[in-house]
């Protein structure tokens, strides 16, 4: 609604600067210790990357059916499972490995059957190559998420991410903000809260387990799109939708079953 309303690039704006808010608050309210130089520039390097993921989804959001937009969106979760081994050190575990093939031919189901209907013009097309362009971004963005998490506290992420963000698209405020219209800051209050609980919850559970166990768990969210598409837009949800579903579940269940060795919580992370 908000990204139809005022587009993406005040969508992003606006929803950063009320979370900055938001989180400064509590981390102004709450025991706190001054981060160092090294962990403010893995701030400042995540913000970059999800302002890139943010920008180019929301953009092919814009242009595609939500459903169809997360299910490319999949792709990230292998991408990151890999990067976990590269830059992580992870052993990548079997289970990991099926789980995320089964999340994958889930969203393959689902994908053929929604681009077999579909009639699709040059600006669809578009979209999908920004939201393809998003999830490689977002396959990076889950490994520094690991990496921060076992540096930071949750409300101190949640602070940093959302400021850089917001200072990055500020840049361009003098030629691209506009104004939000009065209607429209109940919705933004609502993205808002939903955001900044998707971060907690993320940097929380990062600090606790192996990348290679939680991303997996990323394929879930096609569910929740699918529901969200059908309840909000009128979007079918198809027998291939319902099929795909099945098997992004089955994904979960295999890691959800892997036993992972759970990571130490350091202080920092509490």
């Amino acid at each position: 609604i908000l990204v139809i309303a005022v587009g993406v690039y005040n969508t992003l704006l606006w929803r950063s600067m009320v979370a900055t808010v938001v989180a400064g608050a509590a981390w102004l309210a709450g025991p706190r210790l001054k981060p160092t130089v090294p962990v403010l520039r893995l701030h400042a390097l995540r913000a970059a990357v999800v302002g890139v993921v943010l920008i180019s989804f929301f953009w092919g959001l814009a242009r595609l059916p939500l459903a169809e937009a997360i299910g490319l969106s999949f792709v990230a979760p292998l991408f990151a499972l890999f990067l976990a081994a590269l830059l992580l050190g992870e052993r990548i575990r079997r289970e990991a490995v099926w789980a995320s093939l089964a999340g994958i031919a889930g969203v393959a189901i689902i994908m053929a059957g929604q681009f077999g209907q579909a009639d699709y013009s040059q600006d669809a097309m578009l979209g999908t190559a920004a939201v393809l362009v998003s999830t490689v971004f977002y396959g990076y963005n889950l490994i520094l998420a690991r990496q921060q998490a076992q540096l930071a506290k949750p409300i101190e992420i949640m602070l940093f991410q959302n400021l850089c963000v917001a200072i990055l698209l500020g840049l361009a405020a003098p030629w691209l903000a506009v104004a939000l219209p009065s209607n429209l800051w109940l919705p933004l209050a609502g993205v808002t809260v939903l955001s900044l609980a998707g971060q907690f919850l993320m940097s929380w559970s990062y600090a606790r387990a192996e990348a290679q166990y939680l991303i997996p768990t990323e394929y879930s969210a096609f569910i929740w799109a699918v529901a969200l598409g059908w309840f909000f837009f009128g979007e079918e949800a198809t027998w291939t939708t319902l099929a795909g579903a099945c098997l992004i579940v089955a994904g979960c269940l295999i890691a959800a079953r892997a036993n992972p060795r759970l990571a130490e919580p350091i202080e920092m992370a509490v």
